[in-house]
């Protein structure tokens, strides 16, 4: 069974999950808490679970996935070792953890492209403008349009059913940022969720059915939903691994990352940990759907990691439409 059918799978999601092989769990001696995005947690998971392998059950590792905005209290308070996010740390949670004595450093492992998809029987729609996703999505919308024909002139008389992440997820402060204008800025009458697995679920349930979240969770049901090709402005384009590589995917590609608590990277277990993360991760990350970075990049990101480089190199501020290229030079540059 590849990794991205065994997360595909409905899930035990809640709360924490520990990755591992039982019958080695007697042998564990060590163990990492990882806990945030739900979006990265397929990478987490795989590589977690290939990780504990390799250490033959003397390391234990459990991942979360309590969104990037609860990952990062739990982070900031202490309680894990790394925090899963789909978007960068925020001036808010910088300040929190400053007040917590908590060091970290910013650890990009992927790209997404953030994925809107439909039910398959909807015949009507093959793309649509950010400015129409806004129409749908953004707080004034809420009781307001609640049928595809309102959407665009020529669209049935259906009823629009909406199904995204929750307030706590990284998936939503992005997309709310990107497609309104301002993170969170959102309508609330929507089926939410942390797990992504429950929105899919809406979806292939709805003729009507609109959702979003990360790309990896429609790969992994792509027989179920259909993606909706997104116009940032140059015209259609569909989510891929390729569009996000070349930048035309905008802008819905972001940068998905691990931050590693300073004083947990004295550890040995979280060292080779992050080791292995980055010198597999690629692997792990393409298997399970989502967009690897250049092997040069990961090179970079261990050597920082190795130098504790502390920080973000955002400055606690979202930032849409970033490329890979990008992203990079920012990192270089840190």
């Amino acid at each position: 069974m590849k990794l991205w059918q065994k997360f595909a799978v409905p899930a035990l999601f809640a709360g924490v999950i520990a990755v591992g092989v039982p019958e080695l769990a007697m042998a564990q001696t060590a163990s990492i808490k990882i806990d945030g995005s739900s979006t990265v947690f397929p990478i987490s998971e795989a590589l977690a679970e290939e990780f504990q392998i390799s250490k033959r059950g003397k390391v234990h590792v459990t991942v979360g996935i309590a969104g990037s905005g609860g990952g990062f209290k739990k982070f900031c308070r202490g309680e894990t070792d790394i925090a899963n996010a789909s978007r960068p740390i925020l001036a808010e949670e910088m300040e929190a953890c400053r007040k917590a004595g908590i060091t970290y450093m910013e650890l990009p492992i992927a790209f997404d492209a953030l994925t809107v998809v439909v039910n398959p029987a909807n015949t009507w729609v093959k793309s649509m403008t950010v400015a129409e996703l806004k129409k749908i999505w953004e707080p004034g919308a809420q009781g307001r349009v609640n049928n595809w024909s309102q959407v665009r002139s020529g669209f049935p008389s259906e009823k629009l059913s909406l199904f995204g992440p929750g307030t706590d997820s990284g998936t939503f402060d992005y997309f709310t940022e990107a497609v309104n204008g301002k993170s969170k800025a959102s309508r609330a009458d929507y089926t939410a969720s942390e797990d992504d697995n429950t929105l899919v679920q809406g979806v292939e349930n709805s003729k009507g059915g609109l959702g979003y979240f990360g790309f990896a969770y429609y790969v992994a049901h792509k027989d179920k939903l259909r993606a909706v090709l997104i116009d940032g402005g140059k015209g259609p384009v569909e989510p891929s691994a390729e569009n996000v590589v070349n930048g035309t995917y905008q802008p819905l590609s972001r940068p998905l990352f691990m931050y590693v608590k300073v004083s947990a990277a004295a550890r040995p277990e979280v060292q080779e940990f992050i080791k292995f993360s980055m010198t597999k991760g690629s692997e792990y990350v393409a298997e399970v759907g989502y967009v690897p970075l250049p092997a040069s990049a990961y090179k970079t990101v261990l050597q920082h990691f190795d130098e504790r480089k502390t920080g973000t190199v955002f400055g606690g501020v979202p930032k849409v439409g970033l490329t890979i290229d990008q992203l990079l030079t920012m990192e270089r540059k840190q």
